[in-house]
């Protein structure tokens, strides 16, 4: 596939990357970090370990005004109010900014977990669909974290299926209030939260978003729930009973309440990613202190193979977890840039600016919290017998990690949602898939072709990431071809589609951050990205590879199957790399350094 060039910030649709192959210049990587970036990283890193770390024990026995000390602290220090304008008390900084923050306070996921849903999905719906007056009366206060905001979407009967539920609002006779009943499911923040988005269907049809003071009459706050993690968060069920809302205090439309809760679970998906992230930077760095320390037969385990494997591979896959969220981050933000902030249609179009990035947000959240999970786990193996006992930090973040493919819509919602969004753009015309795909299946069917010559640093694996594409094409072709209109009801299909689709993300902008990096600082000096893009790459394309097969095999039977697994097989064939090596190579530097790092 041919190179798309554009100049460096300029606007890229979702999904392209599927289509078109990008200059690694035009890609933003930790790397471009500016020195606000920075200076804010070192401020969210000093907050975390002077405020959050020292308290830790504190806020897992759920002492919460402790949380709301610390809340408070976040916000005098600006940490709070990135997101929201200058003119209701924020700092109205980019979203780069805010995954920097989201990165680093992640260090305790109790914590994270209470700030990510206060300053996230508590405060966006009102900065992106609230009126003047309710900006002004709110925003501040949360800005400052002298009030804390929560999201009561959930219900008993309706987690992911969020518009099946059966919470009612009735306009009073009085034409003044609104009157909920219903209850809402595992809401974050409930126990001290004192503003609340809460959903409910005026009439029992509309669905539509009220902002809800926790001293209303008829709202009240059950009992805390007893959590295998997250245990320093507070997660309880709201109960409305004929509890009295004023009618200014709808927030957007009624019946539009699934605009706001839809893009609001959205941008909390990239932020979810990067605090897995900096979750998972976190465990292995205790891991690697543990190793250098543990002996064994003599020696300290990060001597042994088997150890140094799994710390390079959890280092590659940080670094490849870093690429994919600052590559998103930032085509939203150079996006957003286009975005008149003084347009009445400001909050719309800044909506719309990022739902463009809908699929690429659904792959940070499902491929940042599967990796997390393999990294505490890794982490909890090297601890070993000591990994299993509370007062070592494996345990509480092996259980802390569990509940991130469940938030901000569970992994297999969100893997429908990537298939699902990518076939929805290419019917309405608005992405190139049907004739890439097309244009692919002509090519396949008309032999072996020498391909584009590719040279330089990692010219393998740029072919390597271009076989992948084709891959994913092909498969996503077959299935499209044998199913039709109905492949939404395959999920199984569905989901495999959308497992080579993540892969192909991740392997590209892995692969184009190093390329930047080896062009900036020279291929030496790159040595360790360079292996682990190489190391990574090589076992993504086993996932595709695979997941293609287990497409073919269901579209396919008799000599057509024949067909297109010679066709599969000759679009996957590569030569093998020396991972041992390069994992080797990976290990050797991380160990040296004490953490995790590049260099």
């Amino acid at each position: 596939m041919a190179t798309t060039s554009s100049a460096p910030g300029a606007s890229i649709s979702g999904g392209s990357f599927l289509l078109e192959a990008r200059p690694p210049e035009e890609i933003f990587t930790p790397e471009d970090f500016s020195e606000q970036h920075l200076l804010i990283a070192q401020t969210a890193e000093e907050f975390a370990q002077k405020e959050i770390i020292p308290n830790i024990e504190k806020m897992e026995h759920k002492d919460f005004s402790v949380t709301r000390d610390l809340l408070k602290k976040a916000g005098d220090l600006g940490l709070s109010g990135v997101e929201i304008p200058e003119a209701y008390g924020g700092m109205e900084l980019d979203k780069v900014s805010a995954a920097v923050i989201a990165d680093h306070i992640a260090k305790y996921a109790g914590f994270a977990t209470t700030w990510g849903g206060h300053t996230g999905i508590g405060t966006l719906p009102l900065v992106y669909f609230g009126n003047d007056e309710q900006k002004k009366k709110y925003l501040p206060k949360l800005a400052a974290g002298e009030i804390v905001g929560a999201y009561a979407l959930s219900e008993a009967s309706s987690g992911s299926d969020a518009l099946n539920c059966r919470s009612r609002a009735t306009l009073a006779s009085e034409g003044k209030h609104y009157i909920l009943n219903g209850e809402k499911m595992w809401i974050t923040n409930a126990g001290f939260a004192d503003l609340f988005t809460v959903f409910a269907k005026v009439d029992g049809e509309k669905f539509t978003a009220f902002l809800v003071e926790r001293n209303f009459p008829g709202f009240s706050i059950g009992g805390e729930e007893h959590k295998m993690g997250i245990r320093g968060s507070s997660t309880c069920p709201i109960i409305l009973n004929d509890c009295k809302v004023p009618v200014e205090n709808v927030l957007g439309e009624i019946g539009r309440g699934h605009i706001i809760a839809f893009n609001i679970l959205n941008i909390g998906r990239f932020k979810l990613g990067a605090m897995c992230v900096g979750g998972a930077r976190e465990s292995l760095n205790n891991a690697i202190g543990y190793a250098k320390q543990r002996k064994a037969f003599k020696k300290v385990i990060a001597d042994f193979g088997l150890v140094r494997e799994k710390l390079a591979n959890m280092a590659t896959l940080i670094y490849v977890g870093e690429s994919l969220v600052f590559r998103t981050v930032g085509m939203m933000d150079a996006a957003l840039a286009a975005v008149d902030k003084s347009a009445a249609d400001a909050a719309k179009k800044t909506l719309k600016a990022i739902e463009e990035y809908a699929v690429e947000c659904s792959i940070i959240k499902v491929w940042a919290s599967e990796m997390l999970d393999y990294v505490v786990d890794e982490t909890l193996q090297i601890y070993a017998g000591y990994g299993f006992v509370e007062e070592y930090p494996a345990e509480r973040a092996y259980r802390d990690a569990r509940i991130n493919r469940i938030f901000e819509g569970t992994n297999e919602i969100n893997r429908l949602i990537i298939t699902g969004f990518l076939l929805k753009r290419a019917m309405g015309g608005q992405l190139a898939l049907m004739p890439a795909i097309k244009q692919l299946m002509d090519e396949v069917l008309s032999g072996p072709s020498s391909g584009e010559e590719v040279e330089g640093v990692l010219a393998e694996e740029q072919k390597l990431v271009a076989s992948a594409k084709k891959l994913g094409l092909f498969a996503a072709g077959a299935a499209t071809q044998k199913y039709m209109m109905q492949i939404e009801q395959q999920q199984e299909v569905m989901g495999a589609i959308a497992d080579m689709v993540i892969e192909v993300y991740a392997m590209e902008s892995v692969l184009l951050r190093t390329m930047k990096i080896a062009s900036a600082q020279g291929e030496s000096a790159a040595a360790v990205p360079i292996a682990m893009t190489r190391v990574y790459l090589s076992q993504a394309m086993d996932k595709i590879e695979s997941s293609a097969r287990k497409i073919v095999a269901d579209v396919a039977d008799g000599d057509m199957l024949r067909t297109q697994m010679a066709i599969l097989r000759r679009l996957a064939k590569h030569d093998p790399v020396n991972t041992i090596a390069l994992r080797q190579q990976i290990a050797e530097k991380v160990i040296e350094r004490g953490r995790y790092g590049l260099s």
